[in-house]
């Protein structure tokens, strides 16, 4: 029996909820899924990607509640050290949390020009001129980490918290077709074939199509 609850919304749409339940799969705690309501003013705006300081995901574990993804992140890591969310190494795991910092806390013009919809792929998307420099960012992070520590993950052989916080970035990529480096491309494919990764867009596929439209700005 699951001895925790994670509160998510949609899988097709939400990058919060994806960022949460690969958290929580990364710390080896079951979860069981509780869904929020599509009406629910709050879920709209993070669906609607305006901000990641909403209550979903929300992590309700042995009398504690955590919202907010890097809370979770770290409310995990301190639970279950040996699960290796976070690199050994003290210099590495400060790279880490400062990447995983920095996706969480920015970009607003990558989350708004390209949503996350996991159940589409273009292979022509008109880029938003003002997510340019954000997508640039993205690669130089991803750039520096993988020749940094060897890949194919951000911090090495194991996925890691970054991973976990970029993964919905790598998704956006592939669903709009965004040109990328070599290093990067290989990178998002990693991502996508994570059987972490794999298992949540098949739930996704099965979701209900109860969102028709998200009226994001591009």
């Amino acid at each position: 029996m699951p001895v925790a609850e994670l509160t998510i919304s949609s899988k097709t749409y939400s990058s919060w909820s994806l960022r949460g339940w690969l958290l929580c799969r990364l710390a080896g705690l079951e979860v069981r899924e509780k869904m929020v309501e599509q009406e629910n003013p709050e879920n709209r705006a993070e669906l609607l990607l305006l901000t990641p300081s909403v209550l979903v995901p929300r992590l309700t574990h042995e009398r504690a509640s955590v919202w907010d993804t890097l809370a979770i992140a770290e409310y995990l890591h301190e639970l279950y050290p040996e699960a290796g969310m976070y690199p050994k190494d003290r210099i590495a795991r400060a790279h880490c949390r400062s990447v995983s910092g920095e996706i969480h806390s920015g970009f607003a013009n990558l989350r708004s020009a390209l949503p996350m919809n996991l159940k589409v792929r273009h292979e022509r998307f008109p880029i938003f001129s003002g997510a340019k420099p954000d997508i640039e960012r993205v690669e130089a992070i991803w750039t520096e980490c993988l020749e940094t520590y060897g890949g194919p993950w951000l911090f090495g052989e194991k996925p890691t918290v970054a991973d976990a916080m970029f993964a919905p970035v790598a998704q956006r990529f592939l669903t709009y077709a965004v040109p990328l480096s070599a290093n990067s491309a290989a990178y998002s494919e990693t991502i996508n074939s994570w059987g972490l990764m794999r298992e949540w867009i098949d739930d996704a596929r099965r979701e209900a199509d109860e969102v028709a439209e998200l009226d994001v700005e591009f």
